[in-house]
């Protein structure tokens, strides 16, 4: 669409070029030649021949001419409102100024003067007004402001903190997720939240998916991104662009990330290696939970339920209320029990926490515990096959 677009313009600019600039042909194909067409069949063929030129020009410039485009997009986006504001404001005062200077020049009859020079003058005040509009910002607002809240002002309004990223960009596996939608009310996320229309159809495939549960996945999503704009807790913008070269959603992701200098918000562990690695900020909300859990020290003693039996001999596993497991000592011999477990150490990974606790009596009584429970099972084990073998031989008898 882009390279149809630069090509149209290629198209008209050449056909006014060549309505401007090829009649004197014609004229010295009259005096030479004596060769005359009507006037309106002479401006057809100059529209038709600066047309074509430029044409063909479009078709060698075109990729570079989207290439300086992307680059010019990319560094305007990277700049703050302010910055901009300023530097469109001081070029357009540079122009005016370029104007009136060049009218006294245009009234003269000398060629070079008359013609070039006003561009040349238009071209340099232009880059001196953008020059000190964008490098003077703090003075020029200073000026604009009133004296009496100089002061004040000049400690509220500072430059944008290179770390703040105004678009914090959701993807599908965070909506799905729901948790940011607390996290939204809690007033911890500032900025605007950006869902992308790649993202939005994402949600939809899912949402009408033949598996039920992605389809409930996929409507919870849709629930909460709903939520959010509804409330209005947060400025929801959504994003309508595409990138029609990219076809991953995660591509896409990173590369809105750069375009508009926001930070990707997401829970996917692996997406999140793969943004980091990108040079592009990204908020884990698991990260962010897992920091936020409670600290337990050596000595600390915690109350659990033992719910399944752990990978070593006699070990028990708990979790806490946030999810945290707890590797309990002999817990085996507690299953489904309430129990008090004092903290031995604790282990972080990557995938989360780990407390090793051990029962607050003392490892001697675990031990005579285990062992009486131990022996009233196999008591009774061995009760139930002698009335087995009991029964098996009055049943014979009889």
């Amino acid at each position: 669409m882009r390279k149809r677009i630069i090509r149209l313009l290629f198209v008209i600019v050449g056909a006014a070029v060549g309505f401007y600039y090829l009649p004197p042909i014609w004229i010295a194909m009259r005096n030479q030649l004596g060769v005359q067409l009507a006037r309106p069949i002479e401006s057809a063929i100059d529209f038709l021949i600066g047309a074509l030129v430029f044409w063909l020009i479009s078709l060698l410039l075109t990729d570079w001419t989207i290439k300086m485009l992307k680059q010019a997009e990319n560094a305007l986006t990277k700049k703050s409102l302010t910055y901009l504001l300023f530097g469109a404001i001081s070029t357009i005062f540079g122009l005016i100024l370029a104007i009136l200077i060049s009218i006294p020049l245009w009234r003269l009859s000398i060629p070079v003067v008359n013609n070039v020079l006003p561009v040349l003058l238009m071209i340099l005040f232009s880059y001196l007004g953008f020059h000190l509009g964008t490098t003077r910002q703090d003075e020029w607002r200073r000026l604009l402001t009133r004296r009496g809240r100089d002061d004040q002002e000049a400690q509220v309004i500072k430059r944008q903190d290179e770390n703040y990223h105004h678009y914090k960009i959701l993807d599908t596996n965070i909506l799905i997720d729901g948790r940011i939608y607390d996290l939204v009310k809690t007033g911890f996320l500032e900025g605007t939240l950006l869902v992308p229309n790649f993202v939005l159809y994402e949600l939809q495939y899912i949402a009408d998916a033949g598996e039920s549960i992605k389809r409930v996945r996929g409507r919870r999503g849709l629930d909460i991104l709903n939520k959010l704009r509804s409330e209005k807790i947060v400025p929801v913008e959504m994003y309508k662009g595409d990138f029609e070269d990219i076809k991953e959603v995660d591509e896409k992701l990173i590369a809105l990330a750069k375009k508009v200098d926001g930070v990707i918000v997401t829970n996917d562990y692996n997406l999140n290696k793969v943004i980091q690695f990108q040079n592009v900020q990204v908020l884990n909300i698991n990260n962010l939970a897992k920091s936020l859990r409670p600290r337990v020290i050596p000595g600390e003693q915690l109350t659990v339920v033992v719910v399944k039996k752990g990978t070593e001999r006699q070990q028990g596993v708990a979790y806490l209320d946030d999810g945290t497991m707890v590797v309990v000592e002999d817990g085996r011999y507690y299953m489904n029990e309430q129990l008090d477990v004092e903290v031995t150490s604790a282990l972080q990974t990557d995938a989360g926490r780990m407390i090793f606790a051990r029962p607050v009596h003392s490892a001697s009584s675990h031990g005579i515990d285990g062992s009486e429970r131990q022996d009233q099972k196999r008591l009774a084990e061995s009760t139930k096959k002698t009335d087995h073998k009991n029964n098996d031989r009055n049943n014979r008898k009889n």
